[in-house]
């Protein structure tokens, strides 16, 4: 075990005979997450509480409007289940404006029928005399028959409109009662209506900028609202994914969402395929198969016979001492194939440099996960011993401190291969690239070694211990995690500010750090005016198409 903690700031630095003498230095250790502030919250919807959750939002609309459901749900829709959105147009720009812009037309009296009509009335889409009792008007004033009207409502429902259906009259912008299309369309063809209802609910996810399917594979059939305007966030999903919200990839800060896209892309495709072939192998001037050579001798011979010369992968024939080679001479300096494959070189060992690094703390951190079961194990034994110190949080604690820094430090690695590589290129001069990753890389090397102490103390065999070697240990833990959280943060500010803060044409942004982690979003929690009953949920929610854009 060892006894100093060093980083090379008097500010993050723990020496042990401080840590004996300043025991009110526990005390502020043992408060330091409770300091943290709160981070945004976010909810599951699951498919009991989807239909609630958008009733819930209806509701609020209604209730402030003094409106009927599918005219708040047009609005809603509209301005994106943005309520405060929707709130916010209304006083700045008045109801009528509000209305306007969003397609709803609202007549002082609501009981418009056919009555008002002659016994027959001529549909203004196929020019037949119809009954009056088959003829529908809509708020906007227009009416036709029901066939058409029926028709018109397949066509759109076919076509994926079925969010904002509006009035077949020229130039009418008004958004038809979903009443109307329910009740015609399903006379007509019940299973298309009951499409039309799974649209609708689907629009609470679909064009909710707050609202986003968890993208596990298989889905585990939830979505996620962040209740905060901060989209830019990380979430746990009740399944335990934990993903970016923006993106929708798995957690990846602090790499930016376009970074992540280009690091995936580059480690999935065979860009270092093709870099290591142009490295390592030569083409036959023959047969034109790759050759790659395996000894000291720069004459090398094709599987089909053909010897050439490695330097210059020109033919030759098979006469050679070790170092010349009969009848040919390359001597002649060739800038331009050796440029490149300099460069080739260079990129390839850059790319491996950063690969291999940050593949080995995500293999670190797969298998210190295995590290839950066995802290577990040994809280049980001291347990069993009823000694008097029995508050073992700090294990814990320090195990979860030892995950979320391992996650950073890995995915740092990729941040950095961009930030310092191609991406940037205009953005810094080569003196400033140069200051500006020194600055970065002592930060993420402070970082990595208390990390990496951590992960040795949290490996020791505490339960074989004394009271006071527990309280020894324990001492050391506690500012050791408190003290690798606060350069996790100091890097997510390194990042935030004198990184990617600097840029000036282009803008990348990383979900801020939290020092509890990636948030794990909480059950819904529908009010008791809104919730609905198990039939309504399968038939709102049954053959529903789970689906999310990656």
């Amino acid at each position: 075990m060892e006894d100093d903690y060093y980083v090379s700031s008097d500010d993050d630095y723990y020496d042990e005979d401080d840590d004996r003498n300043n025991m009110e230095l526990l005390e502020y250790v043992e408060n330091y997450e409770n300091l943290r502030p709160e981070a945004p919250t976010s909810k599951v919807i699951s498919k009991e509480s989807l239909l609630a959750a958008q009733r819930d939002d209806l509701q609020r609309v209604m209730d402030v409007l003094s409106l009927k459901e599918y005219r708040a749900r047009t609005l809603l829709i509209h301005y994106r289940w943005d309520v405060d959105k929707v709130l916010a147009v209304l006083v700045e720009r008045g109801k009528d404006r509000l209305y306007a812009e969003a397609g709803v037309t609202v007549v002082e009296d609501d009981n418009l029928v056919s009555s008002q009509f002659s016994s027959e009335v001529m549909c203004g889409i196929c020019m037949d005399e119809i009954p009056s009792d088959q003829v529908t008007i809509m708020d906007c004033g227009h009416y036709f028959c029901n066939n058409c009207w029926t028709e018109h409502f397949i066509v759109k429902i076919n076509d994926g409109q079925s969010r904002r259906i509006k009035c077949m009259a020229h130039k009418c912008n008004a958004i038809c009662d979903e009443a109307i299309i329910r009740n015609l369309v399903s006379a007509r063809d019940p299973n298309l209506a009951e499409k039309f209802e799974r649209f609708l609910l689907e629009s609470y996810i679909e064009d909710n900028r707050k609202v986003k399917w968890c993208p596990s594979v298989p889905h585990c059939g939830n979505a996620i609202r962040i209740e905060e305007d901060e989209l830019l966030c990380e979430v746990e999903c009740a399944c335990g994914l934990q993903f970016c919200f923006k993106c929708l990839s798995k957690a990846h800060s602090p790499c930016s969402c376009r970074m992540w896209e280009l690091w995936c892309q580059k480690c999935q495709d065979e860009s270092e395929t093709v870099n290591y072939i142009a490295v390592n192998t030569k083409p036959c001037p023959k047969c034109n198969k790759l050759v790659e050579k395996n000894g000291g001798c720069n004459l090398v011979i094709c599987v089909c016979g053909q010897p050439f010369c490695w330097l210059c992968g020109a033919p030759t024939g098979s006469d050679h001492t070790w170092d010349s080679i009969a009848g040919h001479s390359c001597g002649r300096f060739k800038e331009d194939e050796d440029m490149k494959l300099e460069l080739a070189k260079r990129d390839l060992f850059r790319y491996t440099h950063y690969f291999n690094r940050y593949q080995a703390h995500t293999d670190s951190f797969k298998l210190e996960s295995t590290l839950k079961k066995s802290i577990q194990e040994k809280i049980s034994r001291l347990e069993e011993k009823e000694l008097m110190f029995k508050d073992l949080s700090w294990a814990t604690k320090a195990l979860y401190r030892l995950f979320r820094s391992r996650q950073i430090i890995s995915y740092s690695y990729p941040f950095a291969y961009h930030m310092f590589g191609d991406l940037f290129e205009n953005e810094m001069t080569a003196e400033e690239r140069t200051i500006k990753q020194n600055l970065f890389e002592d930060q993420q090397q402070q970082l990595e070694a208390n990390m990496e102490k951590l992960s040795l103390f949290t490996e020791e065999p505490f339960h074989e211990y004394g009271h006071e070697q527990i309280m020894e240990l324990r001492m050391r833990i506690l500012n050791l995690s408190t003290l690798t959280d606060k350069l996790c943060e100091k890097l997510y500010d390194c990042i935030e500010n004198d990184l990617l803060g600097s840029l000036q044409w282009t803008r990348h942004s990383i979900a801020p750090y939290n020092s509890n982690g990636v948030e794990k979003a909480s059950e819904l929690t529908v009010s008791r005016d809104t919730t609905t009953s198990n039939s309504e949920i399968d038939l709102a929610t049954n053959g529903m198409d789970i689906s999310y854009t990656k």
